[in-house]
């Protein structure tokens, strides 16, 4: 695997080495040794994988609080998304921010640490998606933000045609301060 490096502190876009032969190809999707050598010492506890039928279904954006926080290595097996990750963490020097990461079938990850919410929204029709993450999931944990909030005033590439009703409703983020962890 090779790492790299992003404008946020400590999430990585992973792109997997290839073995090729005349069957295809084997590559590793989780290394904990090659993971901890970057400083993420998290274990996979839970895999889970998303389809969305049509371009323009948005997924997120999402997150679970302490003591139910969790990483997420995403990576798109079929179709492509348009990833966003906004930091969430106080004290970070991209707290409130957000970044974008277009994803597509060629298998590169996205390492996205606790403490993100985390969404996206698929360019194509027939879209896969895996995740692995550091927690179980938490209903009582889950939080949201929602796609169009002004506080983050996100450039979303398309537009969204297929949308939850949970994903719709989330509340305002706090213009100033942390996040509502009530």
């Amino acid at each position: 695997m090779r790492f790299e490096e992003t404008t946020m502190p400590q999430v990585y876009l992973i792109h997997l080495e290839k073995r090729e032969d005349e069957r295809g190809f084997f590559a590793r999707e989780w290394c904990k040794k090659e993971f901890a050598a970057k400083g993420i010492t998290s274990d996979v506890v839970q895999v889970n994988i998303s389809y969305s039928k049509n371009a323009g279904t948005m997924r997120g954006l999402h997150y679970q609080i302490e003591p139910h926080g969790e990483a997420k290595l995403v990576r798109c097996i079929r179709g492509s998304i348009f990833d966003v990750i906004i930091d969430l963490r106080p004290g970070s020097p991209t707290y409130n921010r957000w970044h974008s990461f277009t994803l597509t079938d060629d298998l590169t990850g996205l390492y996205v640490p606790d403490g993100f919410a985390h969404g996206f929204l698929t360019l194509e029709d027939d879209t896969l998606v895996t995740y692995l993450t550091s927690n179980y999931y938490s209903p009582e944990s889950e939080r949201g933000i929602r796609w169009d909030d002004p506080v983050f005033n996100i450039a979303w590439p398309k537009e969204i045609t297929v949308i939850s009703a949970k994903d719709k409703s989330w509340p305002d983020y706090p213009k100033h301060g942390s996040v509502n962890h009530q």
